[in-house]
């Protein structure tokens, strides 16, 4: 640390201390947590609006007020990306909302999209202070740096970070979702030339395909990538590395280190009788044509089919992502299907009580087990085996185990498949001396995202195999520190 840095360190903690005697902990911990306001269930049941609609400016400042600014801010060891909370919550907590911004953007490229689809309950939150020692819902830290982002950019005054001068290395980012998107930032403040390289059209990744818009609106993903271009971050769009160009290509064009960050995109099936099926398709190829691809407008040339009795396989946020915009789309019938039970479900909290409020059908300990359809070959009908939990098996939850004779048929006219992916093996296929795992996933050294290829880094889900936003941008901060450590070596 330097001697710039401790009397900042000196100044910020002098401050918080003062914030703490004008408002006693007693009184801090006797207020409820405020609740997030949100859309009613019916009416955002037929609609592709936000669901949740944000704090006001006295429902942002309230909610500061909770945080104990703790001496150890056991949140922070909870974040991914290690993002300032006591620092952005006390700027708010001094209607500072401008600078709560500037406190994020030091560490988080993407604030307004983590305040919104990040699992703070098991994260950050899951390490404050109430949650901890108290038993109490803890301070709303994702919603308070979501009512941070939102209210910079609603003001019209947005601040773009500080850039170092350019130190002359040059840096290929693979693919525009969280991963590369975090790394891109940290190595454009440093000073490198960066380079995303997006397979697509569109900028974005699993932000814009996979997300819906009453989770994440496009248009906020959208301000937060131009951001990164005011940095001087170059994005190239339908531009495939490993078929457009060749790494190799690329090393030629200059480039000294690459960050593969091209996601986890092949999606996996359970590979039952009739899973082929018309009218049976992948969460990836549903949630990709509706949201990036306007499948749910007539106008269109790519259209989804819009059934009217849906199932959709699997208990994750994918799958209550898929179910949600079934039933927007007007199925009368939306249905999760899960082989587990209501309390192994890995989605959100809050995902699955959004679901349930809108009308989702929800048949836990079911497994489907073969499809049916009629003579033009549509799914017109799937069978399914009830379930019982035994012992946990290697996720720690426990295995679901088929009872025999239980099965029955359900009438279903589309069938979605949320069981999980597989990563992109296009660039792996590509380089045949890059070490891979079983999985399909690349080996990197966890600390710098390094694999043995010196010059390629790797994070978010061609190395996890499928995670949380959140995570992929802490793999993509890591590897930025990575490359430039790495840079700065070959250059001595």
């Amino acid at each position: 640390m330097t001697y710039q840095d401790y009397l900042k360190e000196q100044r910020e903690l002098a401050w918080r201390a003062e914030l703490r005697k004008q408002i006693p902990a007693k009184e801090r911990t006797s207020k409820e947590r405020v609740q997030m306001p949100e859309q009613d269930a019916h009416n955002r049941s037929i609609n592709h609006e936000e669901v949740n609609l944000g704090l006001t400016a006295e429902m942002a400042v309230n909610e500061a007020q909770r945080c104990l600014d703790c001496v150890i801010p056991t949140c922070v060891e909870g974040c991914p990306v290690g993002i300032n909370i006591p620092g952005f919550i006390k700027c708010i907590e001094t209607k500072d909302f401008l600078g709560a911004a500037k406190v994020l953007k030091q560490t988080n490229a993407l604030p307004a999209v983590c305040g919104r689809v990040c699992p703070q309950e098991i994260q950050c939150e899951s390490k404050c202070f109430y949650t901890i020692k108290m038993n109490k819902p803890a301070v709303a830290i994702g919603n308070l740096e979501r009512f941070a982002a939102d209210y910079e950019r609603e003001s019209g005054t947005i601040s773009i970070p500080e850039v170092a001068a350019p130190n002359g290395f040059k840096v290929a980012v693979i693919g525009s979702g969280p991963a590369g998107l975090a790394a891109a930032g940290d190595l454009i403040k440093a000073g490198c030339k960066v380079t995303v390289f997006e397979a697509l059209h569109e900028i974005g990744g699993v932000l814009k395909y996979g997300i819906p818009e009453f989770r994440l609106p496009n248009y906020m993903v959208d301000i937060e990538i131009n951001n990164l271009k005011q940095m001087g971050v170059e994005f190239i769009t339908n531009f495939v590395v490993g078929s457009t160009a060749s790494i190799q290509d690329l090393r030629d064009e200059g480039y000294q280190a690459f960050f593969v960050s091209s996601g986890a995109g092949l999606p996996n099936f359970m590979k039952i009788p009739g899973e082929n099926y018309s009218g049976i398709l992948s969460s990836n190829e549903y949630l990709t044509r509706v949201n990036l691809m306007g499948a749910a407008k007539k106008e269109y040339d790519t259209p989804v089919f819009l059934g009217k009795n849906v199932a959709v396989i699997g208990g994750g946020n994918t799958a209550m992502d898929s179910v949600r915009t079934a039933k927007r789309l007007g199925a009368e019938r939306a249905m999760i299907i899960y082989r587990r039970s209501m309390d192994e479900m890995p989605a959100r909290k809050e995902e699955i009580h959004h679901a349930i409020e809108e009308g989702v059908e929800f048949l836990c300990l079911n497994n489907p087990i073969e499809y049916f359809a009629d003579t033009k070959g549509y799914v017109n009908k799937m069978r399914v085996q009830k379930m019982e939990l035994g012992e946990p098996d290697a996720s720690g939850r426990r295995k679901p185990v088929p009872m025999i004779g239980s099965e029955y048929d359900i009438d279903v006219d589309l069938v979605i498949v949320s069981v999980g992916v597989s990563p992109n093996p296009l660039i792996p296929s590509s380089l045949p001396q890059l070490e891979m795992s079983k999985w399909g996933t690349i080996v990197v050294n966890k600390d710098t995202m390094q694999s043995n290829i010196p010059d390629i880094f790797a994070g978010g889900d061609i190395v996890r195999g499928g995670a949380t936003v959140i995570l992929a941008m802490g793999d993509g901060r890591k590897a930025a520190q990575g490359i430039l450590t790495y840079l700065h070596e070959q250059k001595k």
